[in-house]
């Protein structure tokens, strides 16, 4: 079953890089536009509206959450983690409990908030970036569905792959999260390819 699901990211992988592709051959035709930026406001006031915000910081779990296996390692051996991870338990529990809710929740987020516009452009770009995290852990799965070693160094570097993995993602829902006090937070990388996707 994991399989399919993995097959379903690498599609949805494959489609956001062809549309991201596609502004950038329009921008060879077209002279240079300036960028817009995107300012936390909302129903026109300056700053963005408490909804907006907790949306915005609640789906920064998502990606998270689908990345709680790589943190076995962390989890395990360093008890703040650990204290960090616990009040979480039970929504992971409810979110690896099917294992196509990852892929729902994906779509949900995909298609009901970065492409409706009825929702503000700082809550489709939060939610753009914590998709676009979630896609990115297609590689590290893939990685190690194919270098799987049991034990010695190999083992070592699946270690260090899964606890650093782990650790980027907790710090990019600890970032993330700031979206409560009307910040907009711009995670490396992910940020230009949410700005692509977000109209």
């Amino acid at each position: 079953m994991r399989i399919e699901v993995l097959l379903a990211r690498v599609l949805l992988l494959a489609f956001l890089l062809c549309s991201s592709l596609l502004p950038l051959l329009s921008k060879l035709r077209k002279p240079h536009q300036l960028r817009t930026l995107i300012v936390a406001k909302s129903n026109g006031s300056d700053s963005a509206d408490v909804p907006d915000r907790l949306i915005s910081a609640l789906c920064y779990f998502y990606p998270f959450f689908d990345c709680i296996q790589y943190g076995k390692y962390v989890i395990t051996q360093f008890y703040p983690v650990q204290a960090i991870v616990q009040p979480l338990v039970p929504a992971i529990r409810v979110f690896k409990s099917f294992p196509f809710n990852g892929f729902l929740v994906f779509l949900t987020l995909y298609f009901v908030v970065v492409r409706n516009p009825n929702f503000s452009k700082y809550v489709r770009f939060k939610t753009m970036q914590a998709v676009v995290l979630d896609v990115l852990l297609i590689f590290p799965d893939l990685l190690e569905r194919g270098f799987n070693p049991k034990d010695g160094l190999g083992f070592d570097l699946i270690i260090s792959l899964d606890s650093t993995v782990f650790l980027f993602l907790l710090v990019c829902l600890i970032y993330g999260s700031s979206c409560l006090l009307g910040q907009i937070p711009r995670l490396p990388i992910v940020a230009e390819a949410a700005d692509r996707q977000v109209l």
